[in-house]
């Protein structure tokens, strides 16, 4: 009785939606066949959410504003601050606040402005669903979808929800992501048992599932966080993968943070026996924290991500993931199939011939119907079939179609013609021939398709080594409608020929040149078959000597195709899942690896890359795999795209060139000064801001401009090379800080001067010296950024008048005589000079 009871609860409840009827589910969802109102589907949206598994749009501005002072070095420094303006200094206190609230409002617009900038650039190319509103058909933002809402979906769609099956028609679908399971599952309406497992219920589309083939309409149960990948994604807390790019980020904070904490608790310990104030020891210790660690790193990090995004979207490339930038830059190898990226992308029927190779109208005629009456999905070679030669459809009716997928190579449509039925077949010859028992001649006899095999298979090396692209067409005469087609896919009768060609793009070779001078090597990957593939690669001017296929692939052993793949240009007659082993045969041999593909078969290719690229025309599940988007499916926009990644990466590491020399040598000068002075070489307000002044015109690297070098070659993140370049450079800005010390030590001036002097100093030099380390050249060959020198220079000014200013007093500085100003400036002259000096013997010592 109990056990009746759980089931008839079981199958009452929501949560197993699969074991309930598709009128309860109307019911209780308030909603209908034609779906919702917009009115309704707006409070829904309100209601249960944005369709996303965060459930959020964007972090809030008040976030973002306090996240600018998570730091725990932060955290401190403000604790403590209160702790002075109640025992010490209430001026004081108050100054160091404005300082650090002045550095967080900076952040926080700086990051505002990037965070706005890409979500604007995402909302180009978001998924869209066909979806049923106020009884229309409307398309909108997968996000923006309720429970109760009717969608429509075809082959190469994701699945945008967590979905009941209102109706299917050879609906197969890719559960792999859930299931593991590599193989689609075929789909259909009929309920299934509430105990069902996963993989069995056949009635339920699962979210971030896609549609292999055919076609669906469906009632959206759960979205967002209530989906099954929702409540997985939420178990596991998953995130995607760390790139090089930010592991290297994280391996330098904690290199600078680990100098940090010694060097704190070092001055702090030493000042306090020295018999100093231990409030100001504290605060000075945490002012010096914060001029060391990289407060601005994450900051400048995704304002020169964003930066980098926007200006690759005007280049018509979409960023979706901003630490693939640099993957990006740093792809050595781009994989590529050849159909509308290296080829025009529009395909033309050059002929329908029969079996002896002459034009046939039963053909081209039967061809017209298969391209005619398929539904499956809007596809190039039908759309040429239908181009080239119309015939009346009106005696015509269809009856069934079988899609075409990726395993049988072939599309099936059954038709009414003039009352008789017919089952016609176009597809990959080979796979059309398997299907075949004979072949009909002109006149309309048959022949046993073994006696004929060999001379098609002449015909079609033929056709292949002109560059043309074969297809074969048959067809099977039925007495009656089979409730299952696919199975009548045998004993078949092969018709003819449909050659089809798709030129190179006239300029592609020099492009490939092009992307070879930015040391990218592009290798096809391609279905076609091994003719077709190197008559066209010969066209490019790929190098087709060595060729690999994917029966040859499918005998490799994994160590075998790791050796042989930094050789081959051309890969033909490769299965989907064969893409994928190729990918990873080429990040296990060394090299950054991009993939472009556009297809439902080219999403574990697109998986398996360091940085997948697709294009804005192409199947939803493509598009939503990749990291970046293109707006047209041009090999040109692709480069202009690796420039702007690289000129991103570029000036990313400048910031953090700049974060360890200047900053570094001027901080560690100052904590092994305050050692032998009597006094604070400077006051923790002024340590503040010395570093915000310093920081303000490193916030403008995004804008700055890259040398040419730095662009042609690929280049990845060097943990190694920063660390030798923050010891050098931090070696001679330190020498020059103790020969400031040593300079105001001999000229006897009073503490608070000393303190102006030091801090002119640092302020300037430091200032100075990023025009310096942004570059390789010397610094009057390599011109700034107007915005970087705009920054620089007011900087400089700023910081040299504010001695004179009326509130100078409030910040403990005193007006300097000129002649210490002379001696100051003289100074920085000769560590701007020995610091170019530096930088060109540092890079001759070193091979990167």
């Amino acid at each position: 009785m109990r056990e009746n009871r759980r089931t008839a609860k079981t199958k009452a409840d929501p949560a197993f939606f699969w074991a309930i009827g598709v009128e309860q589910h109307l019911v209780r969802l308030q909603t209908s066949a034609q779906g919702l109102s917009g009115e309704e589907a707006g409070k829904r949206l309100k209601r249960f959410g944005i369709n996303r598994l965060n459930g959020k749009k964007k972090t809030g501005a008040w976030r973002l504003f306090f996240a600018q002072f998570k730091s725990a070095i932060i955290l401190i420094l403000l604790f403590a601050t209160g702790l002075s303006f109640f025992l010490h200094d209430k001026v004081d206190a108050l100054i160091i606040l404005s300082i650090v609230l002045i550095s967080g409002i900076l952040g926080f617009w700086q990051e505002k402005g990037a965070a706005d900038a890409v979500e604007k650039l995402l909302a180009l190319v978001q998924i869209k669903i066909a979806v049923l509103r106020d009884n229309n058909l409307a398309e909108i933002a997968a996000a923006e979808l309720v429970p109760g809402d009717i969608v429509l979906l075809k082959a190469g769609d994701i699945i945008p929800a967590d979905c009941q099956l209102l109706a299917a028609e050879h609906l197969f679908i890719d559960e792999a992501i859930l299931t593991g399971e590599s193989y689609p599952v075929e789909k259909s309406p009929e309920l299934v048992a509430a105990d069902a497992p996963l993989g069995r219920r056949s009635n339920a589309l699962w979210m971030g599932t896609h549609v292999q083939s055919g076609e669906a309409k469906a009632l959206v149960i759960a979205t967002g966080r209530s989906t099954e990948f929702g409540k997985l994604s939420g178990r596991l807390k998953l995130k995607a993968p760390e790139t090089e790019f930010e592991r290297g980020v994280r391996r330098f904070g904690y290199l600078l943070m680990e100098v940090t904490l010694i060097l704190v608790i070092m001055i702090f310990a030493v000042n306090v026996y020295l018999h100093k104030p231990v409030i100001d020891s504290f605060l000075f210790a945490l002012a010096l924290a914060v001029g060391l660690t990289p407060q601005l790193l994450p900051a400048v990090i995704s304002i020169n991500l964003a930066h980098g995004a926007k200006r690759m979207a005007a280049e018509k490339v979409i960023v979706k993931q901003l630490a693939s930038i640099e993957n990006f830059g740093s792809m050595n190898v781009l994989c590529s199939d050849k159909t509308g990226t290296l080829t025009e992308g529009r395909i033309h029927v050059q002929g329908v011939l029969d079996v002896e190779g002459n034009p046939g109208d039963k053909v081209s005629r039967f061809a017209y119907f298969n391209a005619y009456f398929e539904t499956g999905f809007n596809n190039s070679i039908d759309q040429a079939i239908r181009d080239f030669r119309s015939f009346n459809v009106e005696k015509c009716r269809k009856l069934a179609e079988v899609p075409y997928d990726f395993y049988r190579k072939r599309l099936s449509v059954l038709i009414s013609d003039a009352g008789a039925n017919v089952l016609i077949t176009k597809g990959a010859l080979t796979n059309v021939l398997k299907a075949c028992s004979h072949s009909e001649n002109p006149d309309g006899t048959l022949t046993d398709i073994e006696a004929v095999r060999d001379s098609i298979q002449q015909r079609y090396e033929l056709f292949s080594a002109q560059g043309l692209r074969t297809l074969g067409v048959a067809y099977k005469p039925l007495s009656e409608v089979p409730e299952q087609v696919k199975d009548e896919e045998r004993g078949m009768r092969f018709l003819g020929f449909l050659t089809l060609f798709d030129p190179p793009k006239s300029h592609c070779a020099q492009t490939i040149g092009r992307l070879k001078q930015l040391g990218v090597t592009l290798k096809i990957i391609t279905g076609d078959n091994r003719l077709v593939a190197e008559t066209v690669s010969r066209q490019l001017g790929l190098d087709t000597a060595e060729m690999l296929t994917g029966r040859e692939i499918e005998q490799m052993s994994g160590n075998a195709l790791i050796h042989r793949v930094a050789g081959i240009n051309v890969f033909a007659e490769v299965e989907p899942n064969q893409k994928e082993r190729i990918i990873m045969a080429l990040k296990q041999a060394g090299f950054v690896v991009g993939y472009m593909g556009d297809g439902i078969n080219d999403v574990s290719a697109l998986h398996a890359a360091d940085v997948g690229i697709s294009v804005d025309s192409a199947a939803d599940v493509a598009k939503e795999t990749a990291q970046i988007v293109l707006l047209e499916k041009n090999l040109d926009v692709l480069i202009e795209g690796v420039k702007e990644g690289r000129m991103t990466f570029a000036n990313t590491l400048k910031y953090v060139l700049m974060a360890t020399s200047a900053n570094f040598g001027n901080m560690f000068s100052m904590a092994g000064a305050s050692l032998f002075l009597p006094f604070l070489p400077l006051l923790p307000k002024q340590i503040l801001l010395t570093n915000l002044l310093t920081d303000i015109p490193e916030m403008t690297i995004a804008s700055d401009n890259v040398d040419a070098d730095m662009v042609t070659q690929p280049r990845r993140w060097d943990i190694q090379f920063i660390r030798k370049f923050m010891f050098v450079f931090g070696i001679v800005s330190s020498i020059f800080d103790y020969l400031t010390f040593g300079l105001l030590l001999w000229l006897e001036v009073p503490f608070t001067q000393f303190r102006t002097g030091w801090f002119l100093e640092s302020v300037v030099s430091a200032a100075l010296i990023v025009l310096v380390v942004r570059s390789r050249k010397p610094i009057f060959r390599s011109r700034p950024g107007n915005y970087l020198l705009s920054a620089t220079l007011t900087i400089i000014v700023l910081t040299v008048a504010l001695p004179y200013l009326p509130f100078a007093s409030w910040i403990d500085f005193q007006p300097l005589p000129p002649t210490i100003l002379a001696l100051l400036g003289t100074v920085v002259v000769f560590y701007i000079a020995a610091a170019e000096a530096a930088k060109r013997i540092f890079y001759r010592s070193i091979k990167i």
